[in-house]
């Protein structure tokens, strides 16, 4: 019975130590403090038969979520479906405040972006913080269809 005890024992220790030695994280720990972000945009998509173009608007949303913390955006690029850029929309860094947000639009009479267009947008704050809610949402209307979708951004390294 006093093996037990004492192997038991042993255990609790041996893991207590391990857990102290490695460290845990906590979710603040977790949050990221700056990041740079993909984000599709399809200035117009194709329907029909034909490969018809439908021209769209993009409007790019960036929404701070932290209820805390400002951040500063430093880029926000604009690149057609080949790559190329077409448009920096920052000349100097940006700070949205906490819950602030700020959005930019591609008008749906400029077609230069394609099918394949993103937006590459880079923010950072002072300390980790809730990462901020980064989307496009496009829409258009021809004739009687009309059509409205979105795409989340995703982080690129």
């Amino acid at each position: 019975m006093m093996n037990t005890k004492v192997m038991f024992s042993f255990f609790l220790t041996s893991f207590f130590l391990l857990f102290l030695i490695t460290g845990h994280s906590t979710a603040a720990e977790q949050l990221p403090g700056k990041q740079t972000l993909y984000v599709p945009a399809y200035s117009h998509i194709y329907h029909g038969n034909k490969e018809t173009p439908l021209l769209l608007s993009v409007t790019l949303s960036i929404r701070n979520i932290d209820p805390h913390t400002a951040i500063t955006i430093t880029k926000v690029d604009y690149h057609e479906t080949d790559g190329p850029l077409i448009k920096a929309y920052l000349k100097s860094p940006l700070t949205l405040g906490p819950l602030g947000s700020k959005k930019y639009i591609v008008p749906q009479r400029d077609n230069t972006g394609g099918s394949g267009a993103n937006f590459i947008v880079s923010w950072e704050a002072e300390k980790p913080v809730n990462p901020p809610i980064v989307e496009t949402v496009m829409i258009g209307t021809q004739s009687q269809l009309g059509i409205s979708f979105t795409s989340r951004g995703v982080e690129i390294h």
